[in-house]
């Protein structure tokens, strides 16, 4: 099983972006559907995320 985390700040909001390490991630308005991303793209993706 997967658990799915949201940012801290959306707070109680239903409307975020969830990831689920090792799955990829989600909008939280719908959950029964992800989008794949590999733990390599996601490092990569944060990495560019903390330079900007």
């Amino acid at each position: 099983m997967t658990t799915w985390r949201k940012s801290s700040y959306s707070g109680t909001s239903s409307d975020c972006v969830e990831v689920g390490r090792g799955v990829g991630i989600r909008d939280s308005k719908a959950p029964t559907t992800h989008l794949p991303v590999s733990d390599k793209a996601w490092s990569a993706f944060l990495a560019d995320v903390k330079v900007r």
